[in-house]
């Protein structure tokens, strides 16, 4: 029995290019929400290819330079902290789903995304749960949206210090908790999160767990 993403699904469709689905960052209290769309070149496909939270942070960047030089075609897309507020993060994960899929340079006729909800995307759609680590093209998608946001989380440690973004890229830790704590929130935090409203509360989100934060933990990538 084969271990690990293959490219079953994708020789499976009949009818056009085939483009693997996948986001990050649903579960984070801070910065937007990312999705990447990958169309692979099954001639070409990287070797080791798999669900980006199985993989080190230095195997990712070297398979994004690979998945990019090598993919028939790719795309990132956000949705914004504004718009998670706006939509609710599953809404606003559909939408930087559908801005990766409209941004190929090559239009798919079939989508693979991670997951059991259907989103509304310019193409077919077929969801699979536990994709990353069934679907080469899916597994692609999360290596992409996971660096891409990452990177840019390390950005935002620069332009709002205090809240260590670089080392946790916006996730639940105990520097981020103390960050909200003496500084409060900045622009990419997002309100509408338990552990953020904990924090206004002069609370430390660290120590209250039960109720408040289990839902954001369920979400980690």
């Amino acid at each position: 029995m084969a271990r690990g993403p293959t490219l079953l699904l994708e020789k499976a469709v009949i009818g056009g290019p085939v483009c693997g689905v996948d986001e990050a960052g649903r579960g984070p209290w801070a910065g937007p929400v990312s999705a990447a769309a990958v169309i692979l070149d099954l001639r070409k496909v990287p070797k080791g290819l798999d669900d980006s939270k199985k993989l080190s942070a230095k195997t990712r960047e070297a398979l994004e330079i690979e998945i990019k030089a090598k993919a028939l075609a790719w795309c990132v897309g956000f949705a914004s902290v504004e718009e998670i507020a706006a939509l609710n993060i599953l809404h606003a994960s559909g939408l930087a789903m559908r801005r990766a899929v409209e941004g190929l340079g090559i239009a798919p006729a079939f989508a693979l995304v991670d997951g059991n909800y259907r989103f509304n995307l310019p193409c077919e759609v077929k969801t699979v749960v536990g994709g990353d680590g069934k679907s080469k093209s899916i597994a692609a998608a999360s290596i992409l949206a996971k660096v891409a946001r990452d990177r840019l989380m390390v950005e935002m440690d620069q332009r709002y210090p205090g809240y260590g973004f670089a080392s946790h890229k916006g996730y639940r830790a105990q520097v981020h908790a103390d960050g909200l704590l003496t500084l409060g929130p900045c622009e990419i935090h997002r309100m509408a999160w338990g552990p953020v409203k904990l924090a206004l509360m002069g609370r430390n989100p660290m120590e209250v767990y039960a109720d408040l934060i289990q839902d954001e933990l369920a979400f980690e990538d």
